[in-house]
């Protein structure tokens, strides 16, 4: 007998989760309920925007997952932190506002994706969208439940980043998210009134009032069950079950959801079998097609106090900000550090851009648990946009506690690296132009002796990393595809009353941070479950650069 039961249950009350149960929770008739492993989003290092590094080293709210050791990156363990707190990872990540390029939806599309070209995901974009800088348009939306907006007065060096982009002949690019995302600019963030924007804060949380959503933290799942091929419910590590009367909705994730699918028998029959768990359906793109970005830095540093950091010359300053930030939610602190980016082709030959280039004020932080580096510098992060290396996950154990075994397999796959060692390149001589200068930065990683390709790709394997993007294990595709995981509604095949919802059915890694596409397929996740008509695709403009022309549907 369950606990308790409900019309929907959605495992995880992450960007995705949270955007999808609030809308469930507009049909009065209907009851949710939400399953949170983490507690509440209460510590400051969450809600500040410029202690992200903070957030994201708090174990509290980090499950701190790790790859197993990887061939590509020298051997090493590479970090993969996931948010476990109301919220998710949008509680820890960098509130960056970017949805990737147009054509990387249209590639969604021609793999199988029917329904998800660009015309067709922009008008749940938009509906989600406050933004407080772009008229309202085919591209923005206003008065949507997440704000979006500029950092304002951002640091001074980020003009010498943009200036020295401009003279290296880089485009400008006045936004990220309109028809043609390539080149430098100031960039948007999750930011309201100086705190960190979620859809829990924004979305799930207003909707708990209704009475017909109701949120359990806390709590862990550790199976779902099957009865006659129909999701029926979940089991708690703690022993409760929790009825669904409709729909089981999976939003843990890249790494978790797909370590939920294998507990309750549904993957890769060999795998489940060598685990000594029952097959209940053999469903081989399971724990599959794990992709993430993987970077490298190039830092810099200077005795000039610029940049963001704390030193004792300029301690009057962060003072002062400190006050600024208490009395009035402006200022440094009300920024995520994050203020401008750059998204180019390393090759003109590319017809689109295959690097971000990540602009960090700041010395590189040394201690997790200080929120501020210590001392003066700045840094680019070169990210690879399209990695071809694909990894998985796998369980460890039938526990349900213990962390999954992922395995990006980064830079296995020989193009990967290429990006990477171009861009360094044009970092290095971005540092080098006039708007720099008065600066006088040091580089002390890789440093200004390795210089030559060979010398570049050690330097990346030895200390590149990923920025937190994992996707695809539940790949979304043809449900003839053997490889895929949902259909293009997000059903799981083979078993009914059960979707994934979260950017593990993203069939290819968007070019760009994946917060704002998380959150898009949550609300679309939504409209399914609700069988709603998909909203009206959006008409766009000869200037946009996406390619792909939504077929005509037929008449519901």
């Amino acid at each position: 007998m369950a606990a308790a039961e409900f019309d929907y249950i959605v495992v995880g009350a992450g960007s995705s989760g949270a955007a999808l149960a609030a809308r469930l929770g507009e049909r009065a008739d209907r009851t949710t309920c939400v399953i949170e492993a983490g507690g509440a989003d209460s510590h400051p290092f969450i809600h500040v925007p410029s202690f992200v590094a903070a957030a994201i080293g708090r174990e509290a709210t980090n499950w701190r997952f790790k790859t197993v050791p990887q061939p590509g990156m020298a051997g090493r363990e590479v970090p993969v932190p996931r948010g476990k707190v109301l919220g998710g990872s949008g509680s820890i990540n960098g509130m960056v506002y970017f949805r990737g390029h147009p054509t990387d939806y249209d590639d969604w599309a021609d793999a199988g994706c029917a329904g998800w070209s660009y015309a067709e995901v922009l008008p749940y974009f938009t509906r989600t969208e406050n933004n407080e800088d772009y008229p309202e348009s085919v591209f923005h939306g206003h008065g949507g439940p997440v704000n979006v907006k500029l950092v304002e007065n951002p640091n001074r060096l980020n003009y010498a980043f943009m200036d020295a982009l401009a003279a290296l002949q880089f485009p400008a690019c006045p936004d990220f998210n309109g028809a043609n995302p390539e080149g430098y600019g100031r960039r948007q963030g999750l930011i309201r009134d100086g705190q960190r924007e979620t859809t829990w804060k924004r979305m799930l949380q207003p909707a708990l009032a209704r009475g017909n959503v109701h949120v359990q933290t806390d709590a862990q799942v550790a199976r779902f069950t099957v009865e006659n091929g129909r999701a029926t419910g979940v089991e708690l590590t703690d022993g409760r079950r929790i009825g669904a009367r409709a729909e089981v909705i999976l939003s843990a994730g890249t790494v978790q959801t797909p370590q939920l699918l294998l507990l309750s028998g549904i993957g890769p029959a060999a795998h489940l079998k060598a685990m000594g768990i029952d097959v209940v359906l053999d469903l081989p793109g399971v724990g599959e097609n794990y992709h993430d970005h993987p970077a490298s830095p190039m830092h810099m540093e200077t005795g000039n106090m610029t940049s963001y950091g704390w030193s004792w010359k300029a301690a009057p300053r962060n003072v002062w900000c400190a006050l600024q930030y208490l009395l009035t939610r402006k200022g440094p602190l009300a920024g995520n550090v994050f203020e401008s980016v750059a998204f180019l082709r390393t090759d003109p030959a590319l017809a689109k851009p295959d690097v971000q280039f990540v602009f960090q004020p700041a010395k590189r932080l040394t201690n997790p648990k200080i929120p501020f580096p210590i001392g003066h510098g700045y840094a680019i992060s070169p990210v690879a946009l399209y990695p071809k290396s694909r990894g998985t996950v796998r369980l460890a154990s039938v526990d349900p506690a213990a962390a999954p075994l992922i395995d990006p397999r980064l830079l296995e796959h020989p193009d990967d690296i290429k990006p990477l060692i171009r861009a360094l390149r044009i970092a290095r001589a971005a540092f080098a132009t006039e708007p720099f200068a008065q600066y006088e930065g040091t580089e002390v990683a890789p440093g200004a002796d390795v210089t030559s390709d060979e010398a570049l790709d050690v330097y990346i394997r030895e200390t590149g990393y990923t920025v937190h993007h994992p996707v695809g294990t539940c790949r979304m595709g043809d449900p003839k595809d053997a490889a895929t995981v949902v259909d293009p509604e997000l059903r799981v095949k083979g078993i009914a009353g059960l979707r994934v919802a979260d950017a593990s059915v993203m069939p290819i890694l968007i070019g760009g941070n994946t917060n704002a596409p998380c959150v898009m397929i949550g609300e679309r996740g939504a409209d399914f479950v609700l069988g709603k008509p998909p909203l009206p695709a959006a008409e766009l403009p000869p200037e946009s650069v996406a390619r792909y022309k939504p077929k005509a549907r037929k008449a519901a």
